[in-house]
């Protein structure tokens, strides 16, 4: 059952990275990289690390979508700027 779990999860983590690349537009692929956060946490479960799984969780999940986000949002004012 847990190897089952574990090969789910790493296909899953492939599916999830390359929906990841091949999203052109940076709003979306910030929005996805959350998803690919959340499919690492599972990942790191699966694989009993569940420690690694918490710090992942704050990090990919909670941390770094806002974070893209606030820089998006500060490149495309400064864009309207130079208009």
């Amino acid at each position: 059952m847990n190897e089952t779990f574990q090969a789910l999860t790493l296909v899953a983590l492939a599916v999830v990275g390359t929906v990841v690349v091949l999203t052109r537009d940076p709003l979306r692929q910030a929005l996805v990289l959350g998803v690919y956060g959340m499919a690492m946490v599972l990942a790191f479960f699966a694989l009993q690390a569940p420690t690694v799984s918490l710090s992942v969780i704050v990090i990919t999940t909670i941390g770094l979508p806002p974070i893209v986000l606030l820089a998006l949002r500060k490149i495309r004012e400064y864009e309207r700027e130079e208009e």
